[in-house]
């Protein structure tokens, strides 16, 4: 049994322009990301999909949708970290109130704790079990980075070492040499124009 999970991160909204912190905040795509959407389309076509899965905001449920899949199963486990009170503001603006905060230790005050994130990855992924084949799943930056350490059993602050840029596609592998990240934060094919 072999199972290919893809990880998709959505497409540019005003936030990720700005650096802004954007979890239950459901902006739409700015036509940057649609096109970035449509270019992963292309991409993605190729590839036969068993499950597809999105976060419920509307960010990753369009990118989802142009990338030619209209029907995903929605479920707000793939949903961005919680950021409460961080909601809305860039790290600039949080290290200038705690100079040393980090997401994946210290959490968002109001919102989620790592620990609360890292639960729900391994309860998204945990619903994956016995699927073989290959997967996708349209989500969120932080949390795309905590399901891609709990998927290979690294703690969660593991997931601050990684970086991922928007439409960006990631694989997560389970096979004969258990579970690893096959690929990560892959957007090279991706930089050609829209048409």
């Amino acid at each position: 049994m072999a199972l290919d999970l893809y990880l998709v991160r959505h497409g540019d909204t005003a936030w990720t322009h700005t650096g802004q912190h954007t979890g239950r905040t459901d902006l739409p795509l700015l036509p940057d990301g649609e096109n970035e959407a449509r270019r992963l389309g292309r991409v993605l076509k190729a590839i036969r999909f068993d499950a597809v899965y999105s976060s419920d905001l509307r960010r990753s449920l369009r990118t989802a949708e142009l990338a030619g899949f209209d029907h995903p199963r929605v479920t707000p486990l793939l949903r961005e970290f919680d950021y409460g009170d961080y909601e809305g503001l860039t790290s600039d603006e949080i290290w200038a109130q705690r100079p040393d905060w980090q997401i994946y230790v210290d959490g968002c005050p109001g919102g989620e704790t790592p620990a609360q994130v890292y639960a729900r990855a391994r309860t998204f992924l945990s619903g994956l079990a016995g699927l073989d084949g290959a997967a996708i799943a349209f989500s969120h930056g932080h949390f795309l980075r905590a399901l891609a350490v709990a998927w290979v059993n690294l703690e969660i602050g593991a997931a601050a070492c990684l970086a991922l840029d928007t439409a960006a596609v990631s694989v997560l592998r389970e096979g004969d040499r258990g579970r690893v990240i096959q690929r990560w934060n892959w957007t090279m094919d991706l930089c050609q124009p829209a048409d």
